[in-house]
């Protein structure tokens, strides 16, 4: 990847200037030319307002810019601060993430994610353990990883193991969502983000010890980043942990998703280990929001969102970097990933509806089956009625409802006992599985 220009010094494009063109200077001097909040590397290839080049136009925007920027107790290599501003773009996003993943979801009592939270959030988990190793080289398909961690079965191979280790760091992370964070407990973090992972097993849970580590871009292995030197890490971990457990009364004020993105970004920045730096970054990310109260957010996963651009999510890092430690190119670019990710949730589950409601109507057509399922029973049903041949166990039945192991047994057991499953043996375990003509034995049944 190409790194961006860095944009020229507005004090040096103004010395000596006249004080007309200082004025129309100052007549130009928004935060966001164009509607957008662009980097001199965009900037550079648009047309300047009429009396203005691009160098005069720059340094109209960094005027408009300053009047809101903060400075953040974050610092990079040489000691500066990181900065943000809120733009309008900003604070539209925020506007609408406080709606949709701190308060209720739009969607009646009764429907399934209500009903089942438990089965939405393992998707969700799932989902994110998935796409996040993906992010960082993991090479699986995602059916054969979801049967991994539904049925519990260990990991096969590195990729399934990184897949395996982010899932229970997940879960860990969901138990610690009312704890303040400590250097000890994102060490344990990565401890098991990586385990039987690394090259040195020993590099697990602890922070780098060598400053030959450095991001490359995946796709032509050119360095785009040095980290700063290991021999800071400490200090700058407990800087860190103490942004993220920072409340509303410290100054500035960084609105708590602000906040849950900035410690993704200082993750990224600091690369505190040798691997496993995303997967650790995204994972505290969802922590801080948790904490905050954003309860969605657990049903949801950004990696998914985040792996289908990922040169728009390093750019984002880059502009930052060669932007006087602007970090508001990369908020925005998170902000408007976390948008997509609750637009992709409710999408899923207004087709999760729409198929259980399916499933619900067939069913509701015969006295016979209108009560007889439960709504465990139910999901089953509108999953296999759509997989035939899908295999279900009685640990991976159990594992996505959050019951008992043998409330689960007998859901499936009563299912085949009816004939809407097959059973077959598989190792020490009975595996259930989705006949081909599974919707006419509903029919007969009914009958």
């Amino acid at each position: 990847m190409k790194i961006p220009q860095s944009p020229p010094d507005p004090h040096l494009t103004l010395g000596g200037i006249e004080i007309d063109k200082l004025n129309l200077i100052f007549q130009h001097s928004s935060p966001l030319p164009s509607g957008k909040y662009l980097h001199w590397d965009e900037l550079q290839l648009r047309t300047p307002p009429e009396g203005l080049t691009h160098e005069t136009w720059w340094a109209s925007v960094v005027f408009g810019r300053n009047a809101s920027m903060q400075n953040l107790p974050l610092l990079d290599k040489q000691g500066k601060p990181f900065r943000f501003a809120t733009p309008s773009p900003a604070l539209i996003d925020l506007h609408h993430i406080d709606r949709d993943a701190a308060g209720q979801i739009d969607m009646p009592a009764g429907e399934p994610i209500h009903e089942d939270p438990n089965r939405y959030l393992m998707n969700s988990l799932i989902e994110e353990a998935i796409t996040s190793s993906q992010l960082e080289g993991a090479s699986t398909t995602r059916q054969v990883a979801a049967e991994m961690l539904r049925a519990g079965r260990k990991p096969r191979d590195h990729s399934e193991a990184m897949i395996f280790n982010n899932y229970r760091a997940m879960e860990h992370l969901r138990s610690l969502k009312k704890d303040a964070i400590t250097p000890e407990l994102i060490l344990d973090l990565h401890r098991i983000l990586t385990e039987g992972t690394l090259e040195d097993p020993q590099d697990a849970g602890r922070l780098r010890k060598t400053d030959d580590v450095h991001v490359v871009d995946i796709r032509d292995q050119a360095v785009v980043h040095q980290p700063p030197a290991c021999a800071e890490l400490p200090e700058r971990l407990e800087r860190l942990c103490a942004f993220a457990n920072a409340d509303e009364s410290s100054l500035p004020f960084v609105h708590p998703v602000l906040r849950a993105i900035l410690l993704h970004f200082m993750i990224g920045y600091d690369h505190p280990f040798v691997d496993g730096n995303g997967r650790t970054a995204r994972a505290l990310f969802y922590w801080s929001l948790a904490r905050s109260g954003y309860w969605l957010m657990e049903y949801m996963s950004i990696s998914h969102i985040l792996r289908k651009g990922p040169a728009k999510y390093m750019r984002a890092y880059l502009y930052t970097e060669t932007d006087n430690n602007d970090t508001t190119y990369f908020l925005l670019h998170q902000l408007s990933t976390i948008r997509r990710a609750i637009i992709a949730l409710h999408a899923y589950l207004a087709r999760k509806v729409r198929e259980q409601k399916e499933t619900e109507r067939l069913l509701s057509a015969s006295p016979k089956l209108r009560t007889r399922f439960n709504h465990r029973q139910i999901a089953l049903l509108t999953h296999a009625l759509k997989s035939p041949g899908e295999g279900y166990r009685v640990d991976a039945h159990q594992r996505s409802h959050a019951v008992a192991y043998q409330t689960a047994r007998n859901d499936l057991l009563e299912m085949h006992g009816l004939g809407l499953l097959e059973k077959d043996r598989r190792g020490n375990a009975f595996v259930f599985f989705a006949p081909a003509d599974l919707r006419a034995r509903l029919g007969d049944l009914a009958k």
